[in-house]
């Protein structure tokens, strides 16, 4: 598999997207007035603790107050096996349980915090307490004693002499943990990684101690620069850039770090737009379709819920060869591989449910649960899968640190605030019926403007106009319908002409 990345830099957006075998399959974005906080530092002020759900308030100068709870205290230490240098036998996840926050931070408290997740919705930064700093190997945890090794890393020897390095290198008050990117490294690339470190730390404490919360007293390296550190690994083939200030800057950055990957590294000379040269833009456009049609003819249904996220497989146009459960069970497998795709491109997160087609065969279900599985180890973020239920659902779980695509690219509907549906012509009538009849019961008017959109206002004059006669001659009005293409399709004003007044409200619904 060929994997390559391709940057696309403008003065207002930079976008990265990861490719596949000339697939995208994850794509990252960062606007000038939209910068993203995850890794930023802060000196914040305790707002309120919280025993009862075992949560803090920090106040970091930011619009939303901070949400700091016990269990982000490790969070960043999930994805490796860690353990303690005086006490082998330890394990942080179990000092979690005993943690009780009113014991750390009280009302007033200065504290240096993280952020680890982006505001979603009406929700402010969710934050810890407990630090970390990732450079090009490794990961510095000041104020820990633990080492640990990234558990991508599967060789035995390797995890062992990784090990090794950390114990000697570990500095004084500090954990160090090593990444993917540091298999196969050399003890003295990873010593260059903790120098690095260690004085990006002491520029924080320096910081720190010279401001007045709340403040920001460290930036994580801007989204380009730092997908490079995160991502440009021995794997990536390729890295095109179209933007001859970002190619420098990234060149600089692997000279100091990697030097070995600064020939992979392209600038794009192209006359069009990078983004069509790939077929990336039109894949970008998909990302806001409900619908994703697979090879074979089968199809998911993408549906964003406040809870969860609800992927529905179905076989569409797909009708196979053998026999139904052959149908079936390819198009789940096909299904089980998009969908891994689409949680990575859409960054979809939280709570997901799939309903796969139901299988009878057991054999079925556990060769589909185990393609999502295989096709999940791909993605970066933490994921969880539960076996097929006997629905044919599989609930997972996947790492959340920002809203997904769908959700940064787009805002509700201002007519149908978000639900994707608005209310039928015959229903808009109906409306107009309930209000007029109001209006005969409560007031002494007799002249009464409406008015409505112009789909509105036609259905009634083709299909109503008889039961508008009737209504004006059973309540004694005469109605004088107006059509105004700046309304939305199911409002409706009423106004009286006679003293010049707009009683929408007054004979709406209560």
């Amino acid at each position: 598999m060929f994997r390559e990345i391709v940057i696309n830099s403008d003065p207002n957006e930079t976008r990265i997207a990861v490719l596949e075998d000339a697939r995208l399959v994850e794509l990252f974005v960062e606007r000038a007035d939209e910068r993203r906080l995850v890794g930023d530092i802060y000196k914040g002020v305790v707002n309120a603790v919280l025993p009862g759900i075992q949560a803090a308030f920090i106040e970091i100068g930011l619009p939303k107050t901070a949400f700091l709870h016990s269990s982000d205290m490790l969070e960043s230490m999930i994805d490796f096996d860690v353990f303690d240098i005086d006490d082998p036998d330890s394990h942080p996840r179990e000092q979690a349980k005993e943690l009780n926050i009113q014991d750390h931070l009280k009302k007033g408290q200065e504290v240096i915090v993280q952020v680890i997740k982006e505001p979603i919705g009406t929700k402010g930064p969710k934050v810890s307490g407990r630090l970390s700093l990732p450079g090009r190997y490794l990961v510095l945890m000041p104020g820990m004693n633990h080492i640990g090794v990234s558990r991508k890393i599967m060789d035995r020897d390797e995890r062992s002499r990784l090990k090794n390095f950390l114990s000697e290198l570990k500095p004084k008050h500090a954990g160090l943990i090593c990444r993917t990117a540091a298999e196969g490294r050399t003890r003295k690339e990873l010593e260059a990684d903790v120098e690095y470190l260690v004085d990006m730390w002491k520029a924080i404490e320096e910081a720190s101690a010279s401001v007045e919360p709340p403040a920001l007293v460290h930036r994580e390296m801007e989204m380009t620069v730092g997908m490079i550190r995160d991502l440009f690994t021995d794997d990536i083939g390729r890295l095109t850039i179209d933007s001859k200030e970002v190619y420098n800057s990234v060149v600089t950055y692997l000279k100091a770090f990697s030097p070995e990957l600064k020939s992979r590294v392209k600038l794009y000379k192209g006359d069009g737009p990078i983004f069509d040269e790939y077929g990336i833009e039109a894949e970008i456009e998909k990302t806001m379709d409900r619908k994703v049609w697979l090879k074979k003819g089968g199809y998911i249904c993408i549906d964003h819920t406040e809870a969860l996220v609800a992927i529905d497989v179905n076989t569409g146009r797909f009708t196979g060869k053998k026999n139904q459960e052959d149908t079936i069970l390819k198009t789940n497998l096909e299904a089980a591989d998009e969908v891994a795709r689409q949680l990575r491109l859409r960054d979809l997160g939280g709570i997901i449910v799939v309903d796969f087609i139901d299988m009878e065969q057991e054999s079925s279900k556990k060769q589909v649960a185990d393609a999502l599985r295989s096709a999940l180890r791909k993605d970066r973020a933490r994921t969880k899968v539960f076996s097929i239920s006997d629905l044919g659902l599989v609930e997972m779980t996947r790492q959340r640190e920002r809203e997904s695509l769908f959700h940064y690219f787009s805002e509700a509907c201002p007519t149908c605030a978000g639900t994707g549906k608005t209310l039928s012509l015959n229903s808009v009538a109906m409306k107009v019926d309930r209000y007029l009849k109001r209006i005969g019961a409560k007031s002494k008017e007799k002249l009464v403007q409406l008015k409505l959109h112009p789909d509105v206002a036609t259905h009634l004059f083709d299909t109503r106009s008889e039961r508008l006669e009737e209504l004006e001659k059973e309540l004694g009005l005469r109605v004088d319908i107006r059509e105004d293409p700046r309304m939305r399709r199911d409002d409706i004003r009423v106004l009286f002409p006679r003293i010049q007044r707009d009683v929408t409200q007054e004979f709406g619904t209560s």
